[in-house]
Protein backbone atom coordinates (compact mmCIF):
# COMPACT_ATOMS: atom_id res chain seq x y z
CA UNK A 1 0.00 0.00 0.00
CA UNK A 2 2.75 2.40 0.70
CA UNK A 3 4.90 1.09 -2.16
CA UNK A 4 1.46 2.62 -4.29
CA UNK A 5 1.20 6.01 -2.20
CA UNK A 6 4.98 6.57 -3.48
CA UNK A 7 4.40 5.70 -6.80
CA UNK A 8 1.18 7.58 -7.49
CA UNK A 9 3.26 10.93 -5.22
CA UNK A 10 6.40 10.21 -7.67
CA UNK A 11 3.95 10.20 -10.85
CA UNK A 12 2.01 13.61 -9.41
CA UNK A 13 5.94 15.13 -8.56
CA UNK A 14 6.54 14.08 -12.38
CA UNK A 15 3.65 15.38 -14.08
CA UNK A 16 3.91 18.54 -11.89
CA UNK A 17 7.50 19.29 -12.74
CA UNK A 18 7.02 18.05 -16.45
CA UNK A 19 4.34 21.26 -16.82
CA UNK A 20 6.45 23.34 -15.08
CA UNK A 21 9.15 22.62 -17.15
CA UNK A 22 6.91 22.58 -20.35
CA UNK A 23 5.63 26.15 -19.59
CA UNK A 24 8.46 27.49 -18.55
CA UNK A 25 10.15 26.30 -21.99
CA UNK A 26 6.72 27.68 -24.04
CA UNK A 27 7.41 30.59 -22.12
CA UNK A 28 10.52 31.43 -22.86
CA UNK A 29 9.77 30.30 -26.56
CA UNK A 30 7.21 32.92 -26.79
CA UNK A 31 9.14 36.01 -25.31
CA UNK A 32 12.12 34.54 -27.30
CA UNK A 33 9.95 35.32 -30.37
CA UNK A 34 8.28 38.48 -28.82
CA UNK A 35 11.77 39.86 -29.04
CA UNK A 36 12.81 38.51 -32.54
CA UNK A 37 9.70 39.97 -33.43
CA UNK A 38 10.98 43.56 -32.39
CA UNK A 39 14.14 43.94 -33.01
CA UNK A 40 13.89 42.18 -36.33
CA UNK A 41 11.25 44.60 -37.86
CA UNK A 42 13.66 47.16 -38.83
CA UNK A 43 10.42 50.43 -39.33
CA UNK A 44 11.61 52.99 -40.69
CA UNK A 45 8.73 55.32 -41.34
CA UNK A 46 10.24 58.86 -41.35
CA UNK A 47 11.59 57.91 -44.77
CA UNK A 48 8.72 57.02 -46.27
CA UNK A 49 6.94 60.18 -44.55
CA UNK A 50 10.12 62.34 -46.14
CA UNK A 51 9.36 60.89 -49.54
CA UNK A 52 5.70 61.03 -49.38
CA UNK A 53 5.95 64.34 -48.84
CA UNK A 54 8.23 65.66 -51.22
CA UNK A 55 5.85 64.35 -53.97
CA UNK A 56 4.19 67.68 -55.15
CA UNK A 57 1.04 67.51 -57.15
CA UNK A 58 1.79 67.87 -60.83
CA UNK A 59 1.74 71.61 -62.66
CA UNK A 60 -0.32 69.67 -65.63
CA UNK A 61 -2.29 67.13 -64.83
CA UNK A 62 -4.68 67.12 -67.89
CA UNK A 63 -1.42 65.51 -69.34
CA UNK A 64 -1.20 62.51 -66.34
CA UNK A 65 -2.60 59.38 -68.41
CA UNK A 66 -4.91 57.39 -66.26
CA UNK A 67 -4.14 53.96 -64.74
CA UNK A 68 -6.57 50.99 -64.49
CA UNK A 69 -5.27 47.75 -62.68
CA UNK A 70 -7.78 44.76 -63.04
CA UNK A 71 -6.77 41.93 -61.29
CA UNK A 72 -8.60 38.91 -60.86
CA UNK A 73 -7.96 35.94 -57.65
CA UNK A 74 -6.41 32.90 -58.52
CA UNK A 75 -7.31 32.61 -62.22
CA UNK A 76 -5.28 30.45 -63.96
CA UNK A 77 -2.20 31.56 -67.20
CA UNK A 78 -3.99 28.68 -69.60
CA UNK A 79 -7.63 29.86 -68.70
CA UNK A 80 -7.70 32.87 -71.33
CA UNK A 81 -6.48 30.23 -74.18
CA UNK A 82 -8.75 27.18 -73.09
CA UNK A 83 -10.97 25.89 -75.14
CA UNK A 84 -13.89 25.21 -72.60
CA UNK A 85 -13.93 29.07 -71.93
CA UNK A 86 -15.56 31.36 -73.70
CA UNK A 87 -13.64 35.24 -72.91
CA UNK A 88 -14.57 37.54 -76.33
CA UNK A 89 -13.46 40.54 -74.29
CA UNK A 90 -9.87 39.02 -73.32
CA UNK A 91 -9.97 38.35 -76.35
CA UNK A 92 -11.35 41.67 -77.78
CA UNK A 93 -8.30 43.16 -74.91
CA UNK A 94 -5.56 41.38 -76.24
CA UNK A 95 -6.37 42.58 -79.95
CA UNK A 96 -5.75 46.16 -78.46
CA UNK A 97 -2.81 45.55 -76.83
CA UNK A 98 0.25 43.63 -75.86
CA UNK A 99 0.05 40.17 -74.01
CA UNK A 100 3.26 39.46 -72.02
CA UNK A 101 3.76 35.45 -71.85
CA UNK A 102 6.39 35.21 -69.33
CA UNK A 103 4.75 37.43 -66.49
CA UNK A 104 5.07 36.44 -62.60
CA UNK A 105 3.14 37.46 -59.74
CA UNK A 106 5.67 38.03 -56.73
CA UNK A 107 4.27 35.19 -54.92
CA UNK A 108 2.07 32.22 -55.76
CA UNK A 109 -0.89 33.35 -52.77
CA UNK A 110 -2.76 36.48 -52.69
CA UNK A 111 -1.30 38.55 -49.71
CA UNK A 112 2.13 38.89 -50.69
CA UNK A 113 1.41 39.17 -54.79
CA UNK A 114 -0.75 42.16 -53.78
CA UNK A 115 1.98 44.01 -51.52
CA UNK A 116 4.45 42.65 -54.38
CA UNK A 117 1.95 44.94 -56.61
CA UNK A 118 1.62 48.20 -55.18
CA UNK A 119 5.28 48.68 -53.40
CA UNK A 120 7.42 47.67 -56.53
CA UNK A 121 9.52 45.08 -53.41
CA UNK A 122 9.80 41.77 -53.00
CA UNK A 123 7.09 40.47 -50.82
CA UNK A 124 9.36 39.72 -48.21
CA UNK A 125 11.05 42.83 -47.88
CA UNK A 126 7.53 44.03 -46.67
CA UNK A 127 7.12 41.11 -44.39
CA UNK A 128 3.91 40.03 -45.88
CA UNK A 129 4.35 36.75 -46.96
CA UNK A 130 1.43 34.77 -46.02
CA UNK A 131 -2.31 35.42 -46.39
CA UNK A 132 -3.65 37.17 -43.49
CA UNK A 133 -7.21 36.08 -42.12
CA UNK A 134 -10.15 37.86 -40.16
CA UNK A 135 -8.87 38.22 -36.94
CA UNK A 136 -11.81 36.23 -36.43
CA UNK A 137 -10.74 33.39 -38.25
CA UNK A 138 -9.49 30.68 -35.24
CA UNK A 139 -6.59 30.05 -37.81
CA UNK A 140 -5.17 33.74 -37.14
CA UNK A 141 -3.90 31.61 -33.42
CA UNK A 142 -2.57 28.86 -35.14
CA UNK A 143 -0.89 31.24 -37.61
CA UNK A 144 0.65 33.64 -34.17
CA UNK A 145 1.16 29.93 -32.82
CA UNK A 146 3.50 28.95 -35.40
CA UNK A 147 4.81 32.23 -36.00
CA UNK A 148 3.44 32.50 -39.24
CA UNK A 149 3.13 36.03 -39.60
CA UNK A 150 6.75 37.70 -40.32
CA UNK A 151 7.55 39.14 -37.40
CA UNK A 152 4.22 39.29 -36.50
CA UNK A 153 3.12 41.85 -38.66
CA UNK A 154 -0.46 41.56 -39.26
CA UNK A 155 -1.01 44.51 -41.81
CA UNK A 156 1.29 46.41 -44.69
CA UNK A 157 3.98 48.22 -42.65
CA UNK A 158 3.80 52.25 -42.44
CA UNK A 159 7.05 52.42 -43.70
CA UNK A 160 6.37 50.77 -47.20
CA UNK A 161 5.62 53.25 -49.90
CA UNK A 162 2.28 51.90 -52.15
CA UNK A 163 1.52 53.38 -55.64
CA UNK A 164 -1.80 54.38 -54.34
CA UNK A 165 -0.24 56.73 -51.93
CA UNK A 166 2.04 58.31 -54.41
CA UNK A 167 -0.09 59.08 -57.35
CA UNK A 168 -2.54 60.21 -54.59
CA UNK A 169 0.48 62.78 -54.08
CA UNK A 170 0.52 63.17 -57.44
CA UNK A 171 -3.00 64.88 -57.94
CA UNK A 172 -4.53 61.60 -58.77
CA UNK A 173 -8.03 60.64 -57.63
CA UNK A 174 -7.78 57.14 -56.39
CA UNK A 175 -10.06 54.31 -55.49
CA UNK A 176 -9.98 50.76 -54.38
CA UNK A 177 -13.23 48.34 -55.91
CA UNK A 178 -12.84 44.85 -54.35
CA UNK A 179 -10.87 42.48 -52.70
CA UNK A 180 -7.48 44.51 -50.25
CA UNK A 181 -6.15 42.13 -48.03
CA UNK A 182 -3.25 43.98 -46.66
CA UNK A 183 -4.80 44.26 -43.12
CA UNK A 184 -8.04 45.04 -41.31
CA UNK A 185 -6.67 47.88 -38.74
CA UNK A 186 -6.57 51.28 -38.22
CA UNK A 187 -3.63 52.61 -40.15
CA UNK A 188 -3.82 49.86 -42.42
CA UNK A 189 -6.71 50.33 -43.97
CA UNK A 190 -7.61 50.92 -48.11
CA UNK A 191 -8.31 54.82 -46.62
CA UNK A 192 -5.35 54.91 -44.40
CA UNK A 193 -2.85 53.68 -47.65
CA UNK A 194 -3.57 56.24 -50.26
CA UNK A 195 -7.33 55.45 -51.29
CA UNK A 196 -9.59 57.99 -51.76
CA UNK A 197 -12.57 55.99 -52.10
CA UNK A 198 -12.87 51.76 -51.34
CA UNK A 199 -15.58 49.81 -52.23
CA UNK A 200 -15.13 45.78 -51.09
CA UNK A 201 -13.68 43.17 -48.72
CA UNK A 202 -10.85 43.43 -46.59
CA UNK A 203 -10.43 39.56 -46.94
CA UNK A 204 -10.55 36.67 -49.35
CA UNK A 205 -14.42 35.51 -49.41
CA UNK A 206 -13.16 32.29 -48.08
CA UNK A 207 -12.65 34.25 -44.60
CA UNK A 208 -15.42 34.86 -42.49
CA UNK A 209 -17.65 37.01 -41.51
CA UNK A 210 -17.45 38.87 -45.45
CA UNK A 211 -19.19 42.05 -45.44
CA UNK A 212 -18.56 44.98 -47.68
CA UNK A 213 -17.02 47.88 -47.19
CA UNK A 214 -17.88 51.68 -47.98
CA UNK A 215 -14.47 53.84 -46.84
CA UNK A 216 -14.49 52.51 -43.50
CA UNK A 217 -17.82 51.69 -42.83
CA UNK A 218 -19.85 48.51 -43.48
CA UNK A 219 -22.21 48.51 -46.31
CA UNK A 220 -23.29 45.45 -46.74
CA UNK A 221 -23.71 43.32 -43.82
CA UNK A 222 -21.97 39.55 -43.37
CA UNK A 223 -22.72 37.22 -44.98
CA UNK A 224 -22.45 39.41 -48.62
CA UNK A 225 -24.20 37.43 -50.91
CA UNK A 226 -21.54 36.63 -53.53
CA UNK A 227 -23.49 35.82 -56.55
CA UNK A 228 -23.02 39.76 -57.05
CA UNK A 229 -19.83 40.52 -56.42
CA UNK A 230 -18.63 40.44 -59.87
CA UNK A 231 -21.70 42.21 -60.78
CA UNK A 232 -20.98 44.94 -57.92
CA UNK A 233 -17.76 45.68 -58.38
CA UNK A 234 -18.04 46.21 -62.08
CA UNK A 235 -20.99 48.89 -61.59
CA UNK A 236 -19.17 50.29 -58.77
CA UNK A 237 -15.89 50.74 -61.03
CA UNK A 238 -17.85 51.89 -63.56
CA UNK A 239 -19.47 54.79 -60.93
CA UNK A 240 -16.16 55.64 -60.24
CA UNK A 241 -14.64 56.54 -63.73
CA UNK A 242 -18.02 58.13 -64.62
CA UNK A 243 -17.34 60.74 -61.63
CA UNK A 244 -14.04 61.39 -62.72
CA UNK A 245 -13.89 61.51 -65.76
CA UNK A 246 -12.35 64.65 -66.00
CA UNK A 247 -9.48 64.23 -63.81
CA UNK A 248 -6.50 62.12 -63.69
CA UNK A 249 -7.73 58.75 -62.07
CA UNK A 250 -6.29 55.57 -60.89
CA UNK A 251 -8.28 52.47 -60.37
CA UNK A 252 -7.83 49.20 -58.65
CA UNK A 253 -10.60 46.70 -59.34
CA UNK A 254 -9.54 43.99 -57.58
CA UNK A 255 -12.34 41.18 -57.98
CA UNK A 256 -12.42 38.65 -55.87
CA UNK A 257 -13.33 35.09 -58.34
CA UNK A 258 -12.75 32.98 -59.25
CA UNK A 259 -11.58 32.34 -55.61
CA UNK A 260 -13.05 29.70 -53.81
CA UNK A 261 -16.15 29.28 -52.92
CA UNK A 262 -16.95 30.58 -56.54
CA UNK A 263 -19.99 32.21 -57.51
CA UNK A 264 -21.92 33.90 -60.62
CA UNK A 265 -24.76 35.71 -61.19
CA UNK A 266 -27.89 34.19 -62.61
CA UNK A 267 -27.14 35.30 -66.02
CA UNK A 268 -24.15 33.49 -66.08
CA UNK A 269 -24.70 30.68 -64.11
CA UNK A 270 -24.71 27.44 -65.99
CA UNK A 271 -23.44 29.28 -68.97
CA UNK A 272 -20.09 26.97 -69.36
CA UNK A 273 -19.20 24.08 -70.04
CA UNK A 274 -16.58 24.53 -67.55
CA UNK A 275 -18.72 24.26 -64.81
CA UNK A 276 -19.37 27.39 -61.84
CA UNK A 277 -15.60 27.93 -62.12
CA UNK A 278 -16.30 28.77 -66.16
CA UNK A 279 -19.48 30.29 -65.19
CA UNK A 280 -17.29 32.94 -62.94
CA UNK A 281 -14.74 33.53 -65.43
CA UNK A 282 -17.01 34.06 -68.10
CA UNK A 283 -18.69 36.46 -66.16
CA UNK A 284 -15.24 38.54 -65.28
CA UNK A 285 -14.89 38.24 -68.73
CA UNK A 286 -18.04 40.28 -69.21
CA UNK A 287 -17.08 42.76 -66.49
CA UNK A 288 -13.94 43.78 -68.80
CA UNK A 289 -16.32 44.49 -71.66
CA UNK A 290 -18.16 46.69 -69.38
CA UNK A 291 -15.25 48.74 -68.78
CA UNK A 292 -13.66 48.94 -71.85
CA UNK A 293 -16.96 49.89 -73.58
CA UNK A 294 -17.25 52.18 -70.50
CA UNK A 295 -13.61 54.21 -71.47
CA UNK A 296 -14.72 53.75 -74.91
CA UNK A 297 -17.82 56.08 -73.81
CA UNK A 298 -16.17 58.63 -71.70
CA UNK A 299 -13.63 58.86 -74.40
CA UNK A 300 -10.70 57.68 -72.12
CA UNK A 301 -9.03 55.18 -73.99
CA UNK A 302 -6.49 56.93 -75.72
CA UNK A 303 -5.68 58.43 -72.38
CA UNK A 304 -5.91 55.22 -69.79
CA UNK A 305 -3.33 52.60 -69.62
CA UNK A 306 -5.39 49.80 -68.68
CA UNK A 307 -4.12 46.69 -67.83
CA UNK A 308 -5.53 42.73 -66.21
CA UNK A 309 -3.67 40.29 -64.73
CA UNK A 310 -4.23 37.85 -62.06
CA UNK A 311 -3.09 37.69 -58.08
CA UNK A 312 -1.42 34.05 -58.55
CA UNK A 313 -1.84 30.66 -60.37
CA UNK A 314 -4.76 28.81 -59.96
CA UNK A 315 -5.81 26.80 -57.02
CA UNK A 316 -8.36 23.50 -57.21
CA UNK A 317 -10.00 24.45 -60.21
CA UNK A 318 -8.51 26.53 -63.49
CA UNK A 319 -5.59 25.87 -66.63
CA UNK A 320 -2.21 26.85 -65.35
CA UNK A 321 -1.41 27.23 -68.80
CA UNK A 322 -0.57 23.24 -68.95
CA UNK A 323 2.66 24.34 -66.82
CA UNK A 324 3.69 22.25 -63.80
CA UNK A 325 2.18 23.58 -60.70
CA UNK A 326 -0.88 25.42 -58.96
CA UNK A 327 -1.01 28.22 -55.89
CA UNK A 328 1.29 27.80 -53.65
CA UNK A 329 3.78 25.94 -55.18
CA UNK A 330 6.63 27.78 -56.99
CA UNK A 331 6.94 26.07 -60.17
CA UNK A 332 5.31 27.89 -63.54
CA UNK A 333 1.66 27.16 -62.72
CA UNK A 334 2.22 28.96 -59.32
CA UNK A 335 3.47 32.17 -60.13
CA UNK A 336 3.10 32.78 -64.09
CA UNK A 337 -0.56 34.79 -64.56
CA UNK A 338 -1.69 35.97 -67.51
CA UNK A 339 -1.10 39.43 -68.15
CA UNK A 340 -3.00 42.31 -70.86
CA UNK A 341 -2.34 46.01 -71.43
CA UNK A 342 -3.39 48.73 -73.59
CA UNK A 343 -3.35 52.10 -74.38
CA UNK A 344 -4.78 53.13 -77.47
CA UNK A 345 -2.41 54.88 -79.76
CA UNK A 346 0.64 54.28 -77.27
CA UNK A 347 0.31 50.55 -77.19
CA UNK A 348 1.03 48.70 -80.30
CA UNK A 349 -2.71 46.34 -81.17
CA UNK A 350 -2.57 42.53 -81.17
CA UNK A 351 0.98 42.00 -80.10
CA UNK A 352 2.72 39.22 -78.18
CA UNK A 353 6.21 39.17 -76.24
CA UNK A 354 7.96 36.76 -73.89
CA UNK A 355 9.78 39.39 -72.39
CA UNK A 356 10.14 38.27 -68.08
CA UNK A 357 8.65 40.73 -65.89
CA UNK A 358 6.94 40.46 -63.03
CA UNK A 359 4.08 42.90 -61.01
CA UNK A 360 6.65 44.42 -59.21
CA UNK A 361 7.32 46.11 -62.20
CA UNK A 362 3.88 48.28 -62.13
CA UNK A 363 5.04 50.24 -59.12
CA UNK A 364 7.60 51.96 -61.18
CA UNK A 365 6.34 51.94 -64.55
CA UNK A 366 3.23 53.83 -63.04
CA UNK A 367 5.54 56.39 -61.34
CA UNK A 368 7.50 56.91 -64.37
CA UNK A 369 3.92 57.58 -66.23
CA UNK A 370 3.12 59.93 -63.12
CA UNK A 371 6.30 61.92 -63.58
CA UNK A 372 7.72 60.97 -59.87
CA UNK A 373 10.97 59.72 -59.34
CA UNK A 374 11.51 56.53 -56.92
CA UNK A 375 12.38 56.61 -53.63
CA UNK A 376 15.92 57.23 -52.58
CA UNK A 377 15.86 55.20 -49.37
CA UNK A 378 14.89 51.50 -50.01
CA UNK A 379 15.50 49.04 -52.78
CA UNK A 380 13.15 49.30 -55.30
CA UNK A 381 13.01 45.86 -56.88
CA UNK A 382 10.77 46.40 -59.89
CA UNK A 383 12.02 48.48 -62.83
CA UNK A 384 9.65 50.35 -65.89
CA UNK A 385 8.32 47.89 -68.29
CA UNK A 386 6.66 50.65 -70.45
CA UNK A 387 9.65 50.22 -73.05
CA UNK A 388 8.83 46.43 -73.20
CA UNK A 389 4.93 47.06 -73.27
CA UNK A 390 5.66 49.14 -76.64
CA UNK A 391 8.32 46.57 -78.18
CA UNK A 392 10.86 48.91 -78.30
CA UNK A 393 13.41 47.01 -75.61
CA UNK A 394 13.74 43.59 -74.12
CA UNK A 395 13.14 43.00 -70.48
CA UNK A 396 15.12 45.09 -67.84
CA UNK A 397 15.88 41.73 -65.68
CA UNK A 398 18.50 38.76 -65.93
CA UNK A 399 17.13 37.40 -63.27
CA UNK A 400 13.71 37.13 -61.01
CA UNK A 401 13.36 35.44 -57.69
CA UNK A 402 10.75 33.10 -56.07
CA UNK A 403 9.94 32.78 -52.72
CA UNK A 404 7.66 30.49 -50.33
CA UNK A 405 6.81 32.33 -47.87
CA UNK A 406 10.24 33.61 -46.51
CA UNK A 407 11.99 31.06 -48.41
CA UNK A 408 14.01 31.70 -51.33
CA UNK A 409 13.16 28.61 -53.22
CA UNK A 410 13.80 29.68 -57.02
CA UNK A 411 15.13 31.69 -59.75
CA UNK A 412 14.93 32.24 -63.12
CA UNK A 413 18.19 33.68 -64.94
CA UNK A 414 17.33 34.39 -68.84
CA UNK A 415 15.82 31.71 -70.00
CA UNK A 416 16.70 28.90 -67.01
CA UNK A 417 14.84 28.10 -64.15
CA UNK A 418 16.91 26.71 -60.86
CA UNK A 419 15.30 25.42 -57.56
CA UNK A 420 17.34 24.28 -54.96
CA UNK A 421 15.94 21.06 -52.94
CA UNK A 422 12.59 21.72 -51.94
CA UNK A 423 9.40 19.92 -51.42
CA UNK A 424 7.44 19.83 -54.91
CA UNK A 425 4.18 19.37 -56.35
CA UNK A 426 4.20 15.20 -55.80
CA UNK A 427 1.55 14.63 -53.44
CA UNK A 428 2.70 11.24 -53.08
CA UNK A 429 5.49 12.41 -51.70
CA UNK A 430 4.63 16.03 -50.88
CA UNK A 431 6.71 16.26 -46.91
CA UNK A 432 9.58 15.07 -48.84
CA UNK A 433 12.22 17.23 -50.60
CA UNK A 434 13.64 16.67 -54.26
CA UNK A 435 15.46 18.28 -56.50
CA UNK A 436 18.01 20.43 -56.97
CA UNK A 437 16.04 20.66 -60.85
CA UNK A 438 17.20 22.62 -63.68
CA UNK A 439 15.09 23.51 -66.40
CA UNK A 440 15.58 25.10 -69.59
CA UNK A 441 12.46 27.14 -70.52
CA UNK A 442 12.81 27.92 -73.83
CA UNK A 443 12.44 23.99 -74.89
CA UNK A 444 10.98 23.16 -71.52
CA UNK A 445 8.42 25.72 -70.22
CA UNK A 446 6.55 22.90 -68.73
CA UNK A 447 9.31 22.25 -66.38
CA UNK A 448 9.33 18.39 -67.19
CA UNK A 449 12.88 17.42 -67.81
CA UNK A 450 15.54 18.88 -65.52
CA UNK A 451 18.97 19.33 -66.87
CA UNK A 452 20.69 18.85 -63.76
CA UNK A 453 23.27 16.11 -64.35
CA UNK A 454 23.64 16.99 -68.23
CA UNK A 455 24.57 20.50 -67.47
CA UNK A 456 26.19 20.80 -64.29
CA UNK A 457 28.66 23.56 -64.74
CA UNK A 458 25.59 25.60 -65.18
CA UNK A 459 23.56 24.25 -62.54
CA UNK A 460 26.47 25.38 -59.77
CA UNK A 461 26.77 28.70 -61.49
CA UNK A 462 22.87 29.29 -61.10
CA UNK A 463 22.98 27.65 -57.47
CA UNK A 464 26.16 30.31 -56.49
CA UNK A 465 23.70 32.86 -58.29
CA UNK A 466 21.21 31.56 -55.73
CA UNK A 467 22.99 31.27 -52.67
CA UNK A 468 24.24 34.95 -52.71
CA UNK A 469 20.59 36.41 -54.05
CA UNK A 470 19.78 34.56 -50.66
CA UNK A 471 22.81 36.39 -48.23
CA UNK A 472 22.30 40.10 -50.18
CA UNK A 473 18.30 39.59 -48.74
CA UNK A 474 18.92 38.04 -45.39
CA UNK A 475 21.11 40.62 -44.58
CA UNK A 476 19.39 43.89 -45.97
CA UNK A 477 15.68 41.99 -45.38
CA UNK A 478 13.95 45.34 -45.75
CA UNK A 479 15.91 47.11 -48.09
CA UNK A 480 16.82 50.39 -46.79
CA UNK A 481 19.46 51.94 -48.05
Amino acid sequence: MGEQRTANVSRRTFLKHTAIVGGALVAGGLAYRQVHNHLGRNFQPAGAKAYLDSIQPSPKPEMLPNILIILVDDLGYGDLDSPALDTPNLERMASQGVCLTSFYATASVCTPSRAGLLTGRYPVRSLMTTPLLSTRDAMNLVMDVLGRYSYGVTGIPQDEVLLSEVLLRRGYRTGLVGKWHLGAKPGHLPNDRGFESFYGALWSNDDQPYALYRDREIAVEAPADQDVLTLNFTRAAQEFMQSHKDEPFFLYLAHAMPHIPIHASGDFRGQSVAGLYGDAVQELDWSVGQILDTLDRLGLAGKTLTIFSSDNGPWWQGNPGYARGRKLLTFEGGFRVPFIATWRGVIPPGTNTSEMSMNFDLFPTCLQLAGVPLPQDRIIDGKDIMPVLTRKSASPHDTLLFYDTRKLVALRHLHWKYYRRYTTDNAAFWPLRQGPFLFDLHTDPNESYSLIESTPELAAELAALLAASDVKMSTNLRGWL
